[in-house]
């Protein structure tokens, strides 16, 4: 499975949507994680080269998570979720050998010890509850 990373650097316009679905098309890939979108409305498509899920930035314009899925690979997704303005999963079912398959798309900020600081402990508890610790 090809699981790529992409900085979108802003997806607030129809043109800007247009440009990004045109570059998949250049390389071969499963899932995209997009990061830095700026969306203010979230975003469900279906386009030529796959299945387009945008969530939403915050107030201040910052942040904003999504993924492109393949057409090929669409039809194994479970759910889609934004957790944060910063945080979004992507659950897949049975491909192949992989039963299930969880994707974290991650964006951390830069700007401030302070969000930093937030931004890990909301990823650190979003992964327990994904992930409990097997310890006795």
């Amino acid at each position: 499975m090809a699981i790529c990373a992409y900085n979108a650097r802003t997806l607030a316009s129809e043109t800007a949507i247009e440009d990004i679905m045109m570059q998949p098309k250049k390389i071969k890939y499963d899932v995209i994680g997009l990061t830095e979108m700026r969306r203010r409305h979230p975003l469900n498509a279906v386009y030529e080269t796959g299945e387009l899920f945008l969530g939403t930035c915050d107030s201040r314009g910052v942040g904003g998570v999504g993924v492109l899925v393949n057409t090929s690979m669409a039809k194994n997704i479970y759910s889609v979720e934004q957790l944060t303005t910063r945080i979004g999963r992507l659950r897949m079912r049975r491909t192949g050998s992989t039963l299930v398959l969880t994707i974290f798309v991650a964006y951390a900020p830069t700007s401030s010890y302070e969000e930093v600081e937030a931004f890990y402990m909301d990823l650190e508890q979003l992964t327990k509850k994904i992930m409990p610790s097997t310890r006795s």
